[in-house]
């Protein structure tokens, strides 16, 4: 067991670290990526290749307190009408560009509040994607669900349009921090939305959970891990809740005098972290639980675990395409990123443009330091054999970054001929092993501390990490 006094005099509590979704990260993401690259990176795709697509819904009825997302809210579907409009003509694009054969491996709607549509509304786009890209035998669909902005009439729209995975954010069952929040989401209209979504033959589900939170202690957040375990999800992220209310003015709504220390936010992490192992769940690299059935533990098993700006998957598809305002796409190529608001979204496709205003061409070292990075991240090993053969690296040239991670952790990392290896006890300390691979300035790029991040994927334009590098 490693000593808080350890890890403090190693940085944990106050190193600003990325949450390595992506390498490099998006603070070092240029607009000399734009239009041209990310339509090339389309239409040079292998013909007959699956690949995976998020659309992005940045519409909220009510605008969550903690929430750093860039969303605006809404009280009428105007707006959202005329958003849908774009988000069609932009799947028209891609479907011009896309070459023959491709099929969709994954779908995710993310926002926001992608459950606002009105159940025609969600037909329809769903229709809209099938017929830019069919979906394959195993296609995986999936959305995030506000269980405040759900009905049975939507439920049945995302079920006949082939939803086989759903994904609700917890946050916390205790009423006074739900209440500090600005997020009111009872335990009980959660557990009808669980039950809803599987009455209607949906058996995956994944589920976020907060800590960190205000007025947050080990006796609420045993309480509503365990009211979480209650409804059996499948998959759990375990978030860090990061106040950034210089840069989330929404944020300014919550007390700063009622957050925990990073001390406490370590305790509240490692509390849930043992509820949820004690209860059966797998853990899948350092902030997400699953049940032994589940893809990501499978995947983890068998060494094909992944990151992406989802978090942890199971995904083998080699592009993921983003779509909608700020959504990052990712290729072998490299990052781009549509444009964040959603006026210069727009007017770029209706020029019959793609959106992209910024990005990165992978160059150099990248590929390489992106995968010892990710193995860093999701198998707390990283295989000398396996760089070297992957990225025809001498043997010596690995062996030495690897000796010099270990030497910067005072000998808590072991260091073979085969590779590098994170003991159990170390891995409170992985998202600043990673950070030792990364050949970028760090100092511009405006992260949190190492121990306090959540921000929702791919809305986010300025710096996103999560907690012990969480997802």
């Amino acid at each position: 067991m490693i000593e808080k006094t350890q890890l403090a005099r190693l940085g944990l509590f106050d190193a600003k670290l990325p949450r390595y979704t992506s390498y490099p990260t998006s603070p070092h993401f240029s607009e000399d990526v734009q239009d041209g690259h990310f339509r090339k990176w389309i239409e040079t795709l292998p013909k007959g290749s699956a690949i995976s697509l998020y659309l992005h819904i940045p519409f909220c009825r009510r605008l969550c307190w903690f929430c750093a997302c860039r969303t605006q809210g809404t009280q009428n579907d105007a707006p959202v009408i005329a958003y849908l409009k774009v988000l069609k003509a932009e799947l028209d694009l891609l479907k011009e560009a896309l070459p023959e054969g491709i099929s969709l491996s994954r779908l995710h709607w993310g926002g926001g509040t992608p459950t606002l549509l009105s159940a025609p509304m969600m037909t329809e786009l769903a229709g809209k994607i099938r017929e830019t890209i069919p979906f394959g035998s195993d296609t995986e669909f999936s959305v995030e669900i506000d269980p405040n902005e759900i009905d049975e009439a939507r439920l049945d729209a995302l079920a006949a349009a082939g939803m086989n995975r759903a994904s609700i954010g917890v946050q916390d069952f205790d009423p006074i921090i739900q209440q500090t929040i600005g997020r009111l989401q009872s335990y009980e209209i959660t557990r009808d939305a669980v039950e809803a979504i599987r009455a209607r033959g949906i058996k995956s589900l994944n589920t976020d959970i907060l800590y960190g939170l205000p007025h947050q202690n080990r006796k609420r957040i045993t309480e509503s891990v365990q009211k979480l375990l209650s409804l059996s999800p499948d998959r759990v992220a375990l978030y860090g809740y990061a106040h950034v209310p210089w840069m989330a003015k929404r944020q300014q709504l919550i007390p700063s005098d009622a957050m925990p220390t990073p001390e406490e936010r370590l305790e509240l992490f490692e509390t849930a972290r043992r509820l949820f192992a004690w209860d059966g769940y797998q853990e899948i690299g350092i902030d997400h639980f699953a049940t032994p059935e589940d893809g990501l533990s499978i995947a983890k098993a068998d060494g094909r675990l992944r990151r992406n700006f989802q978090g942890y998957t199971d995904d083998t598809a080699e592009a993921l395409v983003g779509l909608g305002a700020s959504a990052i796409s990712r290729f072998p190529q490299g990052y781009a990123q549509n444009a964040s608001a959603t006026g210069a979204y727009t007017k770029a496709i209706r020029a019959g443009n793609f959106a992209t205003s910024r990005g990165h061409c992978f160059k150099g070292e990248d590929l390489m330091r992106a995968r010892l990075i990710e193995a860093v991240m999701c198998d707390f090993h990283i295989s000398t054999d396996e760089i070297c053969d992957s990225f025809d690296v001498p043997r010596k040239r690995v062996q030495d970054m690897l000796q010099k991670t270990s030497n910067e952790f005072e000998g808590i990392l072991d260091v073979r001929n085969d590779g590098l290896f994170v003991p159990p006890e170390a891995r409170s300390l992985t998202r600043m092993i990673a950070r030792s691979f990364d050949a970028y300035d760090l100092s511009r790029a405006g992260h949190s501390t190492a121990i306090s991040e959540h921000h929702k994927r791919f809305s986010m334009t300025i710096a996103s990490t999560r907690p012990f590098g969480v997802s």
